[in-house]
């Protein structure tokens, strides 16, 4: 028999973890082999086990780093490890900005006892996934166009930029977030500026209500 794909996987509640890897673990071909609670926790464990792990699922929305952002720095670090995205937001953007990040897809949380191990065997086979009710073209169309390397819509935020929204809309002072990111305040408060500009928005409130609506963080 072949080994069971090995899966590290990520979700900041220890009840859906337990609930996911219930409905992996039932499955003879697929085999949870670490966990994980937040996305810099993910990345640490995959750097940990290497070779070790095929399949990372990551939540979306998880403190200090979100599943997207782990999957951007796993896509450089570990470009063999498959990635697999879970979101309680059933929203198609989120599906673009997972394939941008280098994930196969994302799973619904509504949905996941009923498409998640596809999805897993999917990811694994290198395909991607989306829950039923998508189009199977738009998806190999926009993947083309990611091989044939054409633009790509561009992302409202740069990724340091998306750093400082998600710190700032958890709550936590431009000096905190100068620590948490190694740079200065005064760099901080440029990029907080930034984002109200482009976002046009106009404080913390509403910077906090947009990550929540992007996923960034849960309400």
């Amino acid at each position: 028999m072949t080994a069971p794909a090995r899966i590290l996987l990520a979700d900041d509640h220890a009840l859906v973890r337990r609930g996911v890897r219930l409905i992996l673990d039932a499955e003879p071909d697929l085999t949870v082999v670490a966990e994980a609670a937040d996305g810099a926790e993910a990345i640490e464990r995959a750097r940990e086990l290497g070779d070790g792990v095929d399949l990372a699922i990551l939540d979306i929305a998880m403190p200090r780093q979100t599943g997207l952002q782990a999957a951007r720095e796993l896509s450089r670090v570990q470009p063999g490890l498959r990635t697999l995205m879970l979101t309680m937001y059933d929203n198609e953007q989120y599906f673009f900005e997972a394939l941008k990040a280098g994930a196969s897809g994302y799973v619904p949380k509504s949905v996941a006892d009923r498409d998640l191990v596809e999805a897993c065997r999917a990811a694994l086979r290198d395909e991607p996934f989306i829950y039923p009710g998508a189009e199977s073209a738009l998806i190999r169309t926009y993947l083309d166009r990611i091989r044939s390397g054409d633009r790509l819509p561009a992302r409202p935020i740069t990724e340091r930029e998306e750093e400082i929204l998600k710190l700032v809309a958890e709550g936590h002072s431009s000096k905190e977030i100068a620590r948490l990111l190694v740079i200065s305040v005064k760099t901080v408060e440029r990029h907080r500026a930034n984002l109200l500009q482009k976002l046009g928005l106009r404080d913390r409130l509403e910077l906090t209500r947009y990550a929540i609506r992007v996923g960034l963080i849960e309400p």
